[in-house]
């Protein structure tokens, strides 16, 4: 019973301030919800319109094709964003369209820019199926919100086909890039290939006969010469044996005994290279016995050339006219002509044997140097190989880009004008402006009750004065509080019409044409 007593007081006691503060409280309320109802009201309406842009991947396999833009499309969407986004690209647009021209006349270009960047939102589309890494970009959507549907509509349009022209510019750029590139760098690798080309060609023909692929071909002449060589030799001990036969039989022609000085030393001469072939058969030339015998050859030889021999001239003056005796003598020049001739082809092979073997010897250290030559030929031919199939696969790909069959942005849905506003939501706001009204008007109530110091009731004076209360007189209205009550009222009621005037005014000033409000409002709201 305490408690419903308890309660029905708080009512009444909420009646009684009603009663008391229903005019300040009407007067909050109407101030406040008449602010909300015409800055609502005023508020313009906003369209969105919204264009999906597919992404389409290459049309050739890349097993046969490999595509030279290789970045990520997202990286990609990032970066034409940017460049749309920038103030040159949205002053042109601004300009085209004639958007903002309120902002435009009261508001600096940054700003009218700045505003524009807010309106324009891109949303990017993935792979929903793909399960194991991040999803794939398949298409994005891009929105733009104004005043009028129609604009809206054909500045969305504008800005997908940006992005679809801008992506198409990126990609021919990035491809002509990569096969110029790889031009200049394979123009470079040829010049570097037929440099050492060059060289290996040169160091062929400097060193000629010394390459490691012509030594067996050396080793077989070695062998041809030194064959040569024992067959001169053959040939020189017949022609010695023939000439000591001859020199022999001179001598015992020869009834005067004239012939027995220069035949006797070219018979000496004979059995010296005789005894010198036998001794090289069984010791090196650095031999004693070899020497001395070299020597003893060397001494008869340089006798016979000056013709010193004892009693030569004697025998030239006195030589027989004997036809057997010149027969043998025209026999004897023969056979030393013959010598002389062997004696030369026997210089020639052992010189050309002496080359030979040399070749030989030298044939390891040109291997290792060709090796070195042809290493870095080998280097630099992979090198030119690979960029040359790199250029070959850039200009497929530049192909492929110009006839528009490489990865590239189409228009899926270009934007329609919207028929229904996306903001302002005006029931919400209005709800929201009722109840906040409310608030305010039971809060200035609260607040009037809590600052007024007087009494109304007589419990109230009992609780705050400890004598006791004898008597409560009630009011008595006259004739002129009468009238000057209607006087406040009336001052009252007029000036509560001036301020919702203002009120409203006011609101007009700050929600008409205000397109960033109604977004803030919008995102407030989200």
């Amino acid at each position: 019973m305490d408690d419903q007593t308890g309660k029905e007081s708080g009512f009444h006691l909420a009646l009684n301030v009603w009663r008391r503060r229903k005019w300040p409280a009407i007067g909050v309320f109407a101030g406040a919800f008449a602010a909300v109802a015409s800055a609502v009201t005023f508020l313009p309406d906003v369209y969105r319109s919204t264009a999906t842009v597919l992404v389409e991947r290459q049309q050739v396999p890349e097993t046969v094709v490999r595509p030279s833009v290789t970045g990520e499309v997202e990286t990609r969407l990032q970066t034409i964003n940017q460049e749309i986004l920038s103030r040159a690209r949205l002053s042109d647009l601004i300009t085209r369209f004639d958007l903002y021209p309120d902002s435009r006349k009261r508001l600096p270009p940054e700003t009218v820019v700045e505003r524009m960047r807010r309106d324009i939102q891109l949303e990017l589309k993935g792979d929903e199926q793909q399960r194991w890494g991040r999803n794939t970009t398949i298409a994005f959507a891009l929105t733009y919100g104004g005043r009028d549907p129609e604009t809206a509509a054909r500045v969305t349009n504008a800005l997908a086909s940006i992005y679809v022209e801008e992506n198409l510019r990126i990609r021919e750029r990035q491809v002509s890039g990569t096969a110029e590139f790889l031009k200049a760098q394979l123009a470079e690798a040829k010049v570097k290939l037929d440099e050492q080309e060059r060289r290996i060609g040169d160091f062929k023909l400097r060193h000629a006969g010394e390459l490691p692929q012509q030594v067996e071909a050396n080793m077989v002449a070695i062998e041809r010469a030194n064959t040569q060589l024992l067959l001169n030799s053959e040939h020189q001990h017949r022609g010695m044996e023939r000439r000591a036969k001859l020199v022999r039989q001179l001598a015992e022609g020869d009834p005067s005994g004239t012939a027995t000085g220069t035949d006797a030393a070219v018979a000496r001469l004979a059995k010296l290279k005789q005894d010198l072939r036998e001794l090289r058969t069984r010791f090196t030339d650095s031999y004693p016995d070899v020497i001395l015998v070299k020597a003893g050859i060397a001494a008869l030889e340089r006798q016979l050339a000056e013709g010193d021999a004892p009693g030569g001239a004697e025998r030239d003056q006195a030589a027989p006219a004997d036809p057997a005796f010149r027969g043998l003598k025209e026999a004897l020049n023969e056979v030393d002509a013959e010598l002389k001739v062997l004696k030369g082809e026997e210089k020639m092979l052992r010189q050309a044997i002496a080359m030979y073997e040399g070749r030989v010897e030298r044939a390891p250290k040109r291997q290792q140097e060709l090796q070195e030559l042809s290493r870095e030929y080998e280097t630099t031919k992979e090198s030119h190989a690979s960029l040359l199939k790199r250029y070959e696969d850039a200009q497929l790909a530049e192909s492929l880009e110009q006839g528009r069959r490489g990865e590239q942005f189409r228009i899926l849905d270009p934007a329609v004008p919207s028929k229904q506003p996306v903001a302002p939501n005006r029931f919400r706001l209005t709800l929201m402006g009722l109840l906040l009204s409310l608030g305010l008007a039971a809060g200035a109530a609260a607040l009037a009750e809590t600052l007024d110091t007087s009494f109304h009731t007589m419990g109230e004076l009992r609780a705050f004065a400890k004598v006791p209360v004898l008597v409560s007189i009630p009011r008595f209205d006259i004739e002129a509080d009468v009238g000057l009550r209607l006087r406040r009222l009336s001052l009252a009621a007029a000036s509560l019409v001036i301020g919702l005037a203002l009120i409203a005014g006011a609101s007009y000033y700050v929600a008409h044409e205000n397109e960033q409000l109604v977004w803030m409002l919008a995102r407030g709201r989200s």
